[in-house]
């Protein structure tokens, strides 16, 4: 038994008859909650210090086959069902999952060829996988898999403590008491698992598990924002986590006259950059956002912004269980690093993680991001530029759905755009890249852009599941037109297209 699951379950005792699990159309108390946790742990004991998947969409039963597994003693690997196929066979395989959770006749079906499964009480099904056993780091309670910026997503080996501190620590200093969480976020990403989930068990507040397509949800990106915004006024959360574009589409919805729940006290916001001019707009329109930074190395949140420490453009001061240093400009975290990768034995057990991180820390405490190590750009002038920063500040108004900005080793910057609403006219943009480019230095202004006829995306490999880029991917994908920017000749054999897309 983990002491995140007996810290739960001290919770429940002391709150029998508070609702614990809000589904689509049955809630649980606290003390149902642990009766449902006890009989799923013992009908899955068979599983016992083996890997066992789990597909499914958000729910009350995702949270109770967690914990279940927790109690069982049984290795977790959340499957998010925004992986392609390519992915959730690469995940199953490399973490040696024995079987998997799932809804009879759905994707995994056929891509594992099931013909072996076992009907469960909660209504979904155990099936047995083709995959063989693998070593995995000792206490490896949780497998997370990041989707990366390149390559095959890596397999995150966490423990059931390590989770447990990331949510004692942001009970800490997230004050909204018995709380009613709502989870935007699969459960399958961690940082709604954590920070979501565990957080509001802990404070003996109800977690809102309803179905990603019922919000309005639709694929790894769509969104249906009518169904969103009713169902934040049909439910009255206290908090959410989201991630920057839906900060600003609730940032639009509320410039056109929606208003905000009253019940809503805290928006987390993270994942990705965040420009400091949308963190100003939602402080000015009265929304309670607070900006954070994690990763899933780290177990989730780092550092997190809240009521009584708040500095906008940071990510917050680090939560109490980790320490976080600068080396040569980037962040260093110790105290709760990962377990380690799954096929990475020989860096098992690394107390320090290097995170690849640009940031530093104020006199206050307070932890600034600057953007990646990697994805630094130096001009052919030697100028440093972090694209991310110029991305967050072309990204602030709405105007452009994607930005991905390119030019190392290039005399100026060039950014590929994909349009909110693709009647914008040019000179609409130009106006607004003007704008941006008055608050840029010269050297990371924007000096022409190409508009893409459709967006990024995680089906075709160019964006993770979180939204970032996948910068190398996009160059290669767009290598062809973005010479073409820089001076080679606008048509080549391999391309045609018109010349005013180019500005």
């Amino acid at each position: 038994m983990s002491k995140l699951w007996r810290a739960i379950q001290g919770v429940a005792d002391n709150s029998h008859s508070k609702p614990a699990l809000i589904g689509m159309n049955k809630a649980y108390s606290y003390a149902e909650l642990v009766v449902s946790v006890k009989r799923l742990a013992k009908e899955l004991s068979g599983f016992k210090n083996q890997v066992l998947a789990l597909y499914i969409d958000n729910c009350p039963e995702w949270i109770m086959i967690d914990l279940a597994c927790q109690l069982a003693g049984i290795t977790l690997l959340p499957l998010p069902q925004f992986f392609s196929d390519q992915q959730l066979t690469h995940a199953v395989m490399q973490a040696g999952a024995r079987a998997v959770i799932h809804s009879n006749g759905d994707r995994l079906s056929s891509l594992f060829n099931v013909d072996e499964s076992v009907c469960m009480h909660s209504g979904f099904v155990v099936s047995t996988l083709p995959s063989a056993s693998v070593a995995l780091p000792k206490q490896t309670a949780k497998i997370t898999f990041t989707s990366g910026s390149t390559g095959e997503p890596k397999g995150v080996c966490l423990s059931n403590n390590q989770q447990l501190l990331v949510a004692q620590a942001l009970k800490k200093v997230v004050n909204l008491g018995a709380k009613k969480h709502l989870s935007l976020l699969p459960f399958s990403t961690l940082l709604e698992n954590v920070a979501g989930v565990y957080l509001t068990l802990l404070s003996a507040g109800s977690v809102l598990a309803l179905t990603q397509k019922s919000m309005g949800f639709t694929g790894s990106s769509g969104l249906n924002i009518e169904a969103f915004l009713n169902t934040l006024h049909a439910h009255q959360p206290s908090s959410l986590i989201v991630l920057p574009e839906l900060l600003l589409a609730l940032i639009k919805s509320i410039e056109k006259g929606w208003r905000l729940p009253a019940s809503l006290k805290f928006i987390a916001v993270g994942g990705s950059n965040v420009s400091l001019a949308l963190l100003n707009k939602a402080k000015r329109l009265g929304l309670p956002v607070y900006e954070g930074y994690g990763l899933s190395e780290c177990s989730s949140v780092v550092s997190l912004n809240n009521q009584k420490n708040l500095k906008v453009g940071s990510v917050g001061k680090p939560l109490t269980h980790v320490s976080v240093q600068i080396n040569k400009g980037e962040v260093m975290i110790s105290g709760n690093t990962f377990l380690g990768y799954i096929d990475q034995a020989d860096k098992w057990g690394q107390t320090l993680l290097a995170t690849g991180d640009l940031g530093y820390l104020d006199d206050e405490g307070y932890l600034f991001i600057n953007g990646r190590k990697k994805n630094l750009l130096i001009s052919s002038f030697g100028r440093n530029i972090n694209p991310e920063w110029v991305e967050g500040c072309a990204l602030s108004n709405g105007l452009l759905k994607q930005c991905v900005v390119v030019g190392d080793a290039k005399p100026y910057c060039t950014a590929l755009l994909y349009l909110a609403n693709p009647l914008t006219g040019v000179s609409q943009i130009k106006q607004w890249i003007d704008t941006v480019n008055g608050s840029l230095p010269d050297y990371a202004q924007i000096k022409k852009w190409l508009i893409l006829d459709k967006p990024f995306s995680v089906k075709a490999g160019l964006l993770t599941a979180n939204g970032r880029p996948k910068r190398r991917a996009i160059l290669k994908a767009y290598q062809h037109r973005i010479d073409a920017i820089y001076g080679v000749e606008l048509y080549t054999s391999h391309i045609k297209r018109r010349v005013t897309d180019v500005f």
